[in-house]
């Protein structure tokens, strides 16, 4: 990874269009001409109405949806690594170890209990069983969930509930690039808590984080920077440092 003076993620001139092939083949631009960087330890946080292209843009990141134009980078010691044209067996090492992604939504294989959906990322890097055990156990006590629900499959938990072990799942494996899609919108204000703390943890250890947060208070508390997008992007007005609720500086 980049010295904490460097940025680790680099954005230029992004475009994205998705062609509409149940509409006759109509092309929809959904974001175009977007630049921004992002260093370690650091939280930059996408601004703007729903619809605007924040959560596209964080799937491109995390190869979900493929780059229509412009260029993704990440700046490592060794060189930097273009994600706009990295092959499709590429993302599976960069999302084990470099980036990672915590959803809205928990999506996991059927019949699989909560600790294991939670330890997986660990034992993808090859973490002793015992020991990936020990850490998801210690993540999703600190989220509050009730032990009881810990070898249960989490498909028939509460929202609130399978947001803590996405969180835990999440954070467990402490990537250097941590993408964050409403992390806090199921939970309570004493979760909420636990989420501040562990962003700020990623922060001190260096990661970079790159967030959606429609929780305003939330947002003011892990925010070093905000990126406002705009309809025409939406077309980034530019990231900003963070001045708390009355906005920008």
């Amino acid at each position: 990874m980049t010295s904490l003076t460097q940025p680790f993620l680099s954005v230029d001139a992004l475009h994205k269009a998705f062609v509409l092939h149940g509409q006759g083949g109509m092309t929809l631009e959904v974001m175009r001409d977007l630049h921004l960087t992002l260093s370690p330890g650091e939280c930059l946080v996408l601004s703007g109405p729903s619809g605007i292209g924040k959560s596209t843009l964080l799937k491109m990141l995390h190869g979900s949806y493929r780059v229509t134009g412009g260029a993704l980078h990440l700046h490592f010691e060794d060189g930097e690594l273009s994600l706009g044209d990295l092959p499709a067996h590429a993302w599976h090492t960069l999302r084990r170890d470099v980036i990672g992604y915590v959803s809205q939504f928990l999506r996991v294989i059927p019949r699989v209990p909560a600790v294991e959906v939670v330890m997986e990322p660990l034992l993808a890097r090859g973490v002793d069983t015992a020991d990936a055990r020990v850490r998801a156990e210690t993540l999703l006590a600190r989220l509050n969930l009730p032990e009881r629900l810990w070898r249960l499959p989490p498909g028939t938990f509460s929202g609130g509930e399978q947001q803590r072990v996405n969180i835990a799942r999440g954070f467990i494996a402490e990537h250097p690039l941590l993408l964050l899609d409403e992390p806090t919108a199921s939970l309570d204000a004493a979760n909420r808590e636990v989420v501040i703390e562990l962003i700020q943890e990623a922060k001190a250890r260096g990661a970079a984080l790159l967030g959606i947060f429609h929780d305003e208070e939330v947002r003011d508390r892990v925010a070093d920077r905000l990126l406002p997008l705009t309809p025409h992007m939406g077309v980034a007005l530019g990231a900003a440092p963070f001045a708390g609720k009355e906005g920008v500086s």
